[in-house]
């Protein structure tokens, strides 16, 4: 069926309407139990106001919602195949000669879509939020309205230089050079205290991580009070590793399905292994197809031409295990793809197609009995 004609229009309709219904209610649910929490961790705290928590529980919500996005499109193909089959209207389309597959294809079209617009354009919006988000969480674990929470815009480290005092570190190019040593270009290093507010600030052309201390070059010192100072090299104490450098690498959810690649080669060029960026940008280059697998096992639960037979129940339990159980193998396949154990982009794709093909054999069958 052409997804353009006046019966694909209705259909695609229908998911569209069902999903965003769905997503609205799974969002007022999730985000009054995210106030809730909120308010129980602010009991007895002056300094924080409603509406500042109410910002964020906004600014996850965004990263939530990525998580369940693939249930809230199972749950609305199923709300949508039932309506159609307890109005009778999927037996009359049957009955117009279109089989299971044309009444499938504006359905899945418009699933694509949506999965398509919800990585172009909600992904770069839902990972700015969060990252707000973890800045708000900062200021409010520090009771601190100022503070500011650093995100990886290249290369940045955190680290506490004594119990007063913690720096900042960051570096405009990175690359390993052997196992234990990193060259750093363009360095800036910001020291604060445990309120966040900056006490110096030294920039540096080249910075060489050794055992226990960065090597500086063409070193400034500003320090409110003092003349800046200029030094040809200087050593500043640290207790980072390359191995713990990793360990502060950003997150991937924080990072927009645009600026992915990007950080991949930033993170490979440097010598450090980017493999959960890369399962990050695979996965949401298919996540289009997963939202469609997940609308062809909804079908097989609630798609029915005869709809006295019952067992409602069953078929909306039966679709939710069964989309559970998707989703946790997904996840386990993906643990393996960030050990290195699998590739990742098998990693990412297994459990789709395993899916999508099961689903396709089962519906299969049932259209040739």
């Amino acid at each position: 069926m052409n997804p353009k004609s006046i019966l694909g229009r209705y259909l695609a309709k229908q998911i569209v309407v069902n999903f965003l219904s769905v997503l609205l209610m799974v969002v007022g649910v999730v985000l009054m139990f995210e106030m809730v929490e909120l308010l129980r961790k602010a009991s007895g705290r002056e300094d924080v106001t409603f509406w500042f928590l109410l910002e964020i529980a906004l600014t996850k919500m965004p990263k939530t919602i990525d998580m369940v996005f693939p249930f809230v499109m199972m749950i609305a193909a199923m709300v949508t195949f039932w309506r159609v089959s307890k109005s009778n209207e999927f037996v009359i389309i049957r009955a117009a000669g279109v089989s299971i597959w044309g009444f499938l294809t504006p359905v899945l079209f418009a699933v694509f879509v949506l999965g398509v617009l919800n990585i172009t354009l909600v992904n770069p919006i839902a990972a700015r939020l969060y990252e707000i988000y973890e800045t708000l969480d900062y200021r409010f674990d520090t009771r601190n309205p100022n503070a500011v929470l650093f995100s990886d815009k290249g290369l940045w480290t955190r680290e506490a230089v004594d119990e007063d005092t913690f720096q900042v570190m960051q570096a405009k190019s990175a690359r390993q050079e052997g196992d234990d040593s990193l060259l750093l270009r363009n360095v800036s290093i910001l020291e604060m205290d445990r309120q966040s507010q900056p006490q110096r600030t030294i920039e540096a052309f080249a910075a060489i991580l050794h055992d226990g201390y960065f090597d500086l070059k063409d070193v400034r010192v500003y320090e409110a009070g003092k003349p800046t100072q200029t030094l040809n090299s200087m050593k500043y104490k640290s207790a980072l590793t390359v191995d713990r450098i990793k360990e502060n690498f950003v997150e991937p959810d924080a990072i927009s399905f645009w600026d992915l690649p990007d950080t991949i080669r930033f993170y490979e060029n440097a010598g450090f292994s980017a493999q959960k960026h890369l399962m990050r940008y695979y996965s949401l280059l298919v996540s289009p197809f997963l939202l469609c697998s997940m609308v062809l096992v909804a079908a097989l639960f609630a798609l029915r031409a005869n709809n006295r037979r019952g067992g409602v129940m069953f078929l909306i339990v039966g679709g939710i295990t069964t989309g559970f159980i998707v989703y946790f193998m997904s996840q386990l396949i993906y643990a393996f793809g960030l050990n290195g154990t699998i590739p990742a982009f098998l990693a990412v794709c297994t459990p789709t197609l395993v899916a999508t093909l099961i689903s396709v054999s089962v519906l299969l069958h049932l259209e040739d009995g």
